[in-house]
């Protein structure tokens, strides 16, 4: 899907919440893509602080597109950070979430992991 149009007003964040310990999930890595027919373009690569959440948004301003994008969210590096026993290979080690915005409002994409399941939502 092609872009349609520049957003001033939007903003993009997220948040990881570790669901076996009940604590953000400090630490770990998200990289952003930008989706486009069939590219797949990295925007940025970011590390949660000790919330769980981003320093920044990870897109605002005149960087906050309309069009498709996938986060996707390192969490098998991060349970294993946390000294978790995973299999080889791990239920979960990447988790993709792809997803459109198609106004200028905020997007947050929320992510709850566990070592073997996850849910997101659209946030407020």
């Amino acid at each position: 899907m092609a872009e349609t149009s520049k957003a001033d007003g939007g903003r993009l964040t997220t948040h990881v919440l570790d669901t076996a310990t009940g604590k953000p999930a400090a630490g770990l890595s998200i990289a952003l893509y930008h989706l486009e027919g069939g590219a797949r373009t990295h925007l940025k690569t970011v590390v949660t602080n000790a919330d769980g959440r981003c320093d920044a948004p990870l897109l605002a301003g005149a960087e906050f597109r309309t069009g498709e994008y996938e986060l996707i969210f390192a969490a098998g590096d991060y349970l294993r950070g946390q000294g978790t026993k995973l299999p080889e290979p791990a239920f979960l080690d990447s988790v993709p979430i792809r997803f459109g915005m198609a106004a200028t409002v905020h997007y947050h994409v929320p992510l709850l992991i566990s070592p073997y399941g996850y849910s997101t939502y659209r946030g407020s």
